[in-house]
């Protein structure tokens, strides 16, 4: 949340409690890596808020480079892998599994990429235009196809996944970064997970969706209809 360190903290608290309400829905433990989303998100922004804190306040200054790696640990290597990992194991198909894990590898390769690059590479936090805006000197060759493999790691899987209603997590994703790079574009990490957290509501639905139909995550692909049609 790049606006104030109210924000961030305001929307972690939030957001862990979307998350708290996600994990009680959880009825089989394939689900687990999808419900956490939403925790995951509330600690990242939290360490935002600590970059606010540490950039506005020089008595914290200490803080200021352990919570901007780990807010860009979050937005760079974890998202990356997690996302598709958490849709692979939502999957019963083993044909629909090997496709998912095609954009795993993929989010794998990117986010070891990215976190090779944090751990070489200078990286500063600063607040221009009343947004924090994360400078990193990456190699600019190799920018370009790293936010292409980024996108298809995070924003291809949930539109493939057999799982009902998961394209509204996809969309949510896709739709979020055209606005955050059109409208915000030096501060697309930061602004960008602003919009993101709304996925944390999509995934909350689902699965509370999935557990109003009383048959696990089956309530949308039931093991007969599987059966019927592998």
């Amino acid at each position: 949340m790049c606006f104030s360190a109210n924000v961030s903290f305001g929307a972690s608290i939030v957001l862990a409690s979307i998350g708290v309400a996600s994990i009680k829905k959880i009825q089989q433990p394939n689900q687990v890596y999808f419900a956490t989303i939403p925790l995951l998100f509330s600690i990242q922004q939290i360490s935002e808020g600590i970059v606010w804190v540490s950039l506005t306040n020089p008595d914290f200054n200490f803080l200021q480079n352990p919570s901007t790696y780990l807010f860009l640990f979050f937005a760079q290597v974890i998202w990356p892998i997690w996302v598709p990992l958490a849709i692979m194991k939502l999957e019963h198909f083993k044909s629909k599994r090997r496709l998912h894990l095609f954009f795993l590898i993929i989010g794998i390769g990117i986010a070891f990429y990215l976190g090779i690059c944090l751990f070489l590479f200078p990286v500063q936090a600063k607040i221009i235009g009343f947004h924090i805006t994360y400078i990193q000197n990456f190699p600019s060759r190799v920018r370009n196809f790293g936010e292409l493999m980024y996108g298809l790691a995070t924003i291809i899987p949930p539109f493939l996944s057999q799982i009902k209603k998961m394209w509204i997590v996809g969309m949510t994703i896709m739709i979020s970064y055209i606005i955050t790079a059109f409208f915000y574009e030096e501060y697309i990490l930061s602004v960008w997970c602003f919009f993101a957290s709304i996925i944390s509501i999509a995934v909350f639905f689902i699965l509370n969706d999935s557990k109003k139909k009383n048959e696990g995550w089956n309530g949308y692909l039931n093991p007969q209809t599987q059966i019927n049609h592998h």
